[in-house]
């Protein structure tokens, strides 16, 4: 696919954005808005800091992840997102940056398919400008660019139901909950996979992706409804410790990816977030397995 060809598909994609948001006319993004979204949800650290024996090296935020994501047409590093003009983002425009979020392209074409773009379209347009505000915000950091190959179309699944949503919708807590999950991609884990594939359609959230980290192999959870190989059991109060402290029922704590991700992000989801993805994630049908 050519680079014209990228660059129109981007602008198909965010054309209705631009339109409401220059029909809205917001006066300033939410910056604060922007760092519990990056924070709490969407855990952009995870893949855009390099890590240290205490975790995140705060004074490289945002200048690039150390792990490797690998594909059939793909080998990249998360890359340095910070304010930097040379090896970050700094010299992006609001508009580039808003692609690459929501549509997965960037100014030299499509990224990896590692970047989750297909769960981040769900971003309202308010939301979608408060991280572009937030990172804007972030201290410029200087790092090597990593060596990416990516070739190919991109991956061809998208979640069910990640389209852009109304700032409305938030106000229906069962909508709020799908929001929350999908912006925190609770599926991406927790899903089964199909001849290799997450199949988000007849395994929703029943588990057994496996992932392959220095302390050893973990397996997505089930967390379906179901009575015991899920979480159907479990009390609110239950699930919400999993969540926020990584630990589970026996107080023990989970594998590391959730685990790592519950203490550094998940654990700072306000209240009103953390009740709705509970009341939504009820709503999985039981599935047995893994």
């Amino acid at each position: 696919m050519s680079a014209t060809s990228l660059r129109l598909r981007a602008r198909r994609v965010l054309s209705p954005l631009c339109l409401a948001l220059a029909l809205a006319a917001p006066a300033a993004a939410d910056v604060e808005r922007g760092r519990y979204l990056v924070e709490a949800l969407t855990a952009c650290d995870n893949c855009h800091t390099p890590r240290g024996p205490d975790g995140y090296v705060r004074e490289k935020r945002f200048s690039g992840g150390p792990q490797t994501f690998n594909g059939p047409n793909y080998s990249v590093r998360g890359p340095n997102i910070s304010a930097d003009a040379a090896s970050g983002v700094g010299a992006w425009s609001d508009d580039a940056l808003k692609a690459a979020i929501v549509a997965g392209i960037g100014p030299d074409g499509r990224l990896a398919p590692a970047m989750p773009s297909e769960y981040y379209r769900i971003l309202t347009m308010r939301d979608l400008e408060a991280v572009v505000a937030y990172l804007r915000e972030a201290a410029p950091v200087a790092s090597a660019r990593p060596e990416q190959r990516r070739d190919g179309e991109p991956k061809a699944e998208t979640f069910p139901g990640a389209e852009a949503f109304e700032e409305k919708a938030l106000d229906d807590p069962l909508r709020r909950g799908f929001y929350v999950a999908t912006l925190a991609r609770c599926m991406e884990c927790h899903s089964g996979e199909t001849n290799g594939a997450l199949d988000h359609r007849e395994k929703l959230g029943a588990g057994g992706k496996l992932f392959r980290t220095p302390a050893g192999t973990a397996v997505g959870a089930n967390i379906t409804q179901h009575p015991t190989a899920g979480i159907g059991a479990w009390s609110d109060e239950e699930i919400k410790a999993a969540i926020t402290k990584g630990v589970g029922r026996d107080g023990r704590p989970l594998a590391p990816a959730m685990a790592n991700l519950s203490k550094a992000h998940f654990a700072k989801m306000t209240p009103q977030d953390l009740d709705a993805l509970i009341l939504w994630l009820r709503t999985i049908p039981p599935r047995g397995g893994p």
